[in-house]
């Protein structure tokens, strides 16, 4: 080995210690930023995870009370104005009612009556006993990870928790079979777009990578057609489910609502002159919803409109969360 291979090979060595020596200062760094968001995370967990769970329950409480023609009135509304906007949520609700809506729910109340009872006791135990301070945030965590392991009951928990996945399992299997032809669709796309993207885009794509990370194109191509075409996919099947929803939700909402105003002595029927009119009233308010719906949803592209994004954000991760699961148990994620 010559003097200037060896000085290379020095310099080498080097630079990849200063590589790790930077990459541990980032991670320690991380690493204690994380413990100081820790205590107040936990905190803001600790008041707002019972105020969600009290919710929950009241809104429960009240939709079990309601009328059954309200309900209808209300799932078809769901369905003629979100239908299309939430396609795999619903589809997996209507599985979930087949395949174990009561198991499912009951977990989630023993899962919530458990955080709970945890939460309840974990302010007990910081007035009563020595947790440690802000200023000792690893002891902290420590001492509230240990405190949770101590009172939680596992059997409660292992229970509930193996209730979920035989439920998710369900409702990944039958979402499978039901968006067969939207997965289908995604693969014909992704195998469509291969040719003229390595025709055309590689060329270019290339020259404006540096030589040192060109091994990454072919997989960065592959991904790329792969999500063009999962996204047209999926958004040809929810402009199909919006119509269909609509179509559905509108029918629900008609026929519901309408018997619904009537117990409230609301009758719409002697707001109409027509006779004609009165006796086809219902597919005339059918018709009248389910357009209107099918609308709502294409004039704002099949995504919520501001606020209600933000309300309904928990569908939305709903909603992703079980497209993944559907592509995943397809091997294509």
């Amino acid at each position: 080995m010559t003097s200037e291979t060896a000085a290379k090979a020095a310099k080498r060595r080097t630079s990849v210690t200063a590589q790790k020596e930077a990459i541990y200062a980032k991670s320690k760094q991380v690493a204690e930023q994380f413990e100081k968001l820790a205590k107040p995370a936990f905190e803001f967990l600790c008041i707002v995870f019972p105020v969600l769970i009290k919710i929950g329950y009241q809104a429960n409480a009240v939709w079990n009370k309601l009328d059954d023609h309200i309900v209808k009135s209300i799932i078809g509304f769901a369905f003629c104005f979100f239908g299309g906007m939430y396609p795999t949520l619903f589809a997996g609700v209507q599985a979930a009612e087949q395949g174990g809506r009561a198991l499912l729910v009951e977990s989630i109340r023993d899962l919530s009556e458990e955080a709970t009872r945890i939460i309840a006791e974990s302010k007990k135990d910081d007035k009563e006993s020595d947790t440690p301070s802000t200023e000792h945030l690893e002891e902290y965590a420590k001492h509230k990870t240990l405190f949770v392991l101590e009172k939680m009951n596992p059997q409660k928990v292992n229970t509930a928790l193996e209730n979920l996945y035989s439920v998710w399992f369900a409702v990944i299997s039958v979402l499978v079979v039901q968006f067969a032809r939207t997965i289908q669709t995604a693969n014909s796309i992704s195998e469509f777009l291969t040719k003229p993207v390595d025709h055309y885009a590689k060329p270019v794509i290339k020259a404006m990578i540096p030589p040192e990370y060109q091994q990454w194109l072919p997989i960065l191509l592959h991904w790329g057609c792969k999500t063009v075409g999962m996204t047209l996919a999926w958004t040809f099947a929810s402009i199909r489910v919006a119509f269909a929803s609509s179509l559905q939700g509108g029918l629900m909402l008609a026929r519901s609502g309408l018997v619904a105003l009537k117990k409230r002595n609301i009758n719409i029927e002697d707001m109409v002159t027509s006779q004609s009119k009165k006796e086809n009233l219902e597919e005339y308010a059918a018709y009248a919803f389910a357009a209107f719906g099918f609308l709502f949803q294409m004039y704002f592209r099949l995504s919520p409109p501001f606020p209600l994004n933000i309300l309904l954000f928990p569908f939305n991760m709903a909603e992703w969360a079980l497209r993944y699961g559907v592509m995943k148990a397809s091997s294509i994620a």
